[in-house]
């Protein structure tokens, strides 16, 4: 005779907060297991434009000529970053006529000119702007000095991570337009781009009208993730909701690169899933591309 299965036990009241509790206990939001400390930002930056220059030394004749955003082929966008690199090195020099200067149409002149060139002078010449850029940062000495470029005030150390994420984000528009595979950054990289970006979501949120107060938890997973608690929405409003939203780190960086759209990033969620996809558009809106 086959013995009647047994009914599972009572799950105890409480018990899933008491895990949720003891968890938190154990290992506080922003660090990961095992911990990847975050890089720093000049290092950042100089692994991201050694990461491009690798790309374009790889180009063939024909993938300079490949249309990549905008209008723009491989060579044309290299001139958009060094327009950049050139309103870099004005921002950080005090020049205050840059901090209005847009970001696509400042640079437009210089990814234009480049259709006359060969593509080898372009790519030195942004190559030479991006180190330049690096000297003029460790001759100003001072991460926390604030500056204003293109419109968005950031101290200098939260502009250098905004930059990186700039030369990933088209290195992987180049890659994408050539039939190359995309790449990653180091997970310190990683991790210094993700605590910049959760900063600054609720700028993010400003910028696409976000009225809802929310309270998100955000789980980064992979090398280079974490968890963050950011408020956003109006700061006086009642009533605030919280939600939590699990996804990929690098999923959530293209994300803030605009690279992909939110319903893209395969985010898990606990709560409104409404109010989710708006933190999730937040995270786009804060590309300049």
């Amino acid at each position: 005779m086959t013995a009647r299965a047994q009914p599972p036990p009572a799950v105890p009241g409480g018990l899933r907060e008491r895990v949720l509790a003891a968890s938190r206990q154990a290992r506080a939001a922003g660090i990961g297991v095992p911990e990847v400390p975050p890089a720093a930002p000049t290092d950042a930056f100089s692994a991201a434009a050694s990461a491009m220059y690798r790309l374009l030394c790889s180009l063939s004749e024909a993938d300079w000529r490949v249309l990549v955003i905008r209008g723009l082929d491989a060579q044309c966008l290299i001139g958009h970053l060094i327009g950049v690199e050139k309103d870099m090195h004005r921002c950080l020099a005090g020049d205050a006529a840059v901090a209005r200067a847009d970001h696509v149409r400042s640079t437009q002149a210089e990814a234009l000119r480049q259709r006359a060139r060969p593509a080898e002078a372009t790519r030195e010449e942004w190559y030479q702007a991006a180190c330049r850029t690096i000297a003029l940062v460790a001759e100003l000495g001072d991460l926390d000095a604030g500056v204003v470029l293109h419109g968005v005030p950031l101290p200098v150390r939260d502009l250098l991570v905004a930059r990186v994420f700039e030369l990933w984000t088209h290195e992987n528009d180049i890659r994408a337009a050539t039939g190359r595979p995309a790449s990653v950054p180091d997970p310190p990289s990683l991790r210094l781009m993700a605590a910049l970006a959760t900063a600054y979501l609720p700028f993010g949120a400003a910028l696409v009208g976000m009225r809802d107060p929310v309270g998100a938890r955000l789980v980064l997973t992979g090398p280079g993730g974490g968890t963050w608690d950011v408020l956003l929405g109006p700061a006086e409003a009642p009533g605030r909701t919280s939600l939590r939203i699990v996804t990929d780190v690098v999923r959530f960086c293209r994300l803030v690169g605009n690279r992909v759209a939110p319903a893209d990033v395969q985010a898990q969620v606990s709560g409104d899933p409404w109010l989710a996809e708006s933190v999730l558009a937040a995270a786009a809106a804060l590309a300049l591309d």
